[in-house]
């Protein structure tokens, strides 16, 4: 007997920018084509909103001010707000939703978790990030070493996390960014499990390495990272692009481990 594919959402963050993002969350999703139909939703540049009726979300990252108060934002939280009371008040199938970095800070923003604080500078390339205690023991991490690698892109970060407010909700820190023994600022908090269905990274897991080598190969582009970065940043992330320990291990890992455990947690006790 055939069953009915699950629906997915894709929340296209990007404000009609040009971007590499988007496609490479389209390539993750589509390997899982047998169990899933997915449909795109240009949130902010056209209010696409998609409504309760899916069952997995992926909010994407996104250029500018994760604080800003477009059109777009009040009805963008209200669907995250419904599908949060559904899940506390259903038993199942729960909404499963993934968070990457601008839509990240968006909903750490709406929840309270900690100061949201524009950078000094730019974080930018593939970076180290660490595991906390509650992240090893996290299947979104399992199989990633500690440190991974992962690629950052951020003006943003979220920092000094109101504990008092993640035990309430139930949220737990699961990376930090790097270590940075020559400064003294605060580490950035680069990924969260909010509940057991909503799960966010500041980082970019979706990040494929064949694609952002042709990408940052291109003249253009690589003068862009030059002019702003420097010639020693640059060959840093072309070094580490196309090791398979580095960002092809987390691109492999953790969006679709999301997915897979989302559609096991749905089907399970259907079939039961």
């Amino acid at each position: 007997m055939k069953t009915n594919k699950l629906k997915l959402a894709i929340l296209d963050m990007n404000n009609d920018e040009p971007n590499q993002g988007l496609r490479c969350i389209k390539e993750i999703v589509s390997t899982f084509n047998d169990d899933i139909d997915f449909q795109i939703f240009n949130v902010r540049a056209k209010l696409e909103i998609p409504d309760t009726s899916f069952d997995i979300y992926i909010s994407s990252g996104g250029p500018g001010s994760p604080l800003d108060d477009g059109e777009w934002r009040a009805p963008y939280l209200k669907l995250m707000q419904s599908l949060w009371d559904f899940n506390k008040t259903s038993q199942y199938p729960k909404k499963s939703v993934f968070f990457i970095c601008y839509s990240f800070q968006v909903i750490c923003d709406y929840f309270q978790l900690g100061e949201l604080k524009p950078r000094r500078s730019t974080s930018f390339g593939i970076l180290r990030v660490h595991k906390t205690k509650k992240g090893h023991n996290d299947l979104i991490f399992e199989g990633l070493n500690d440190p991974f690698y992962a690629v950052d892109s951020r003006d943003w970060q979220l920092i000094q996390p109101k504990l008092t407010v993640f035990k309430k909700q139930g949220a737990s820190i699961l990376s930090l960014e790097k270590i940075r023994t020559h400064v003294e600022l605060e580490r950035a908090i680069m990924a969260v499990r909010f509940s057991d269905e909503f799960v966010g990274t500041q980082f970019h897991p979706e990040a494929e390495p064949v694609s952002m080598e042709a990408y940052f190969g291109l003249e253009e582009n690589k003068k862009k990272v030059v002019d702003s970065f420097g010639i020693e940043k640059y060959n840093q992330m072309m070094d580490r692009i196309d090791d398979p320990e580095k960002i092809e291990l987390t691109y492999n890992t953790i969006l679709p481990k999301f997915i897979k455990n989302a559609i096991v947690q749905i089907k399970e006790p259907l079939m039961s």
